[in-house]
């Protein structure tokens, strides 16, 4: 038989819980097994499937192939930039705070920003690299569209046409890619820049839809 001695002081007083629920047969043997235990009972996460939830609005969801051409596709009518990126690449980093700034600059004048995480490399499963991405995601306050690549990183990258991130692609209002920027001739022309971006951007917001 339990007695109050050998109950955890923090759980003698049992105002806040309903006695009827706590000492009525099948419920009390349960109850009682997870107040001894400290167990606690949690809401359960409301987040749309597939999506990580993060402060001051930052959402980050995995998506496989087909599913990142939809969320293209939905922004039809719009300007779009497109940053694929990576925690472990540099570049990637240094640069991501001027696709931030991009997008609070134009994204009243109808350009849409995504920025394309290739951290999955095909080891594990995706959700296991979403908290360091989102994390980061949320340091930057990146309210934009965040995708989480489901496809391993080299498999995206060849679908997509580049060898590594960073790579930006900027699609006009049409949905018609217009040009990808990345470093694949950076020994020679050096890397690409979020000015040159900035000036297509431009030239794309003022060209009739």
């Amino acid at each position: 038989m339990i007695t109050d001695a050998g109950l955890p002081a923090a759980i003698v007083s049992l105002e806040s819980v309903h006695m009827n629920l706590i000492f009525q047969r099948p419920h009390a043997p349960v109850l009682l097994a997870m107040l001894l235990t400290g167990a606690t009972i949690r809401a359960a996460d409301n987040s749309p499937a597939g999506k990580s939830a993060g402060s001051a609005g930052v959402v980050l969801q995995t998506l496989d192939f087909p599913g990142l051409e939809k969320l293209l596709a939905a922004h039809k009518g719009q300007v779009v930039v497109m940053d694929a990126w990576s925690t472990s690449c540099g570049p990637c980093v240094k640069e991501f705070p001027h696709l931030v700034e991009l997008h609070k600059k134009r994204a009243a004048d109808g350009l849409a920003c995504i920025s394309l995480s290739l951290d999955f490399d095909g080891s594990g499963k995706p959700e296991e690299v979403q908290p360091p991405v989102l994390a980061f995601l949320q340091r930057q306050q990146a309210t934009f569209d965040n995708v989480l690549s489901s496809l391993e990183a080299d498999e995206l990258c060849k679908k997509l046409g580049f060898s590594a991130p960073p790579a930006v692609f900027v699609y006009d209002r049409a949905g018609k890619l217009r040009k990808r920027f990345d470093n694949s001739k950076a020994s020679t022309t050096g890397p690409f820049t979020y000015g040159q971006v900035g000036e297509l951007v431009d030239q794309l917001l003022q060209e009739k839809p």
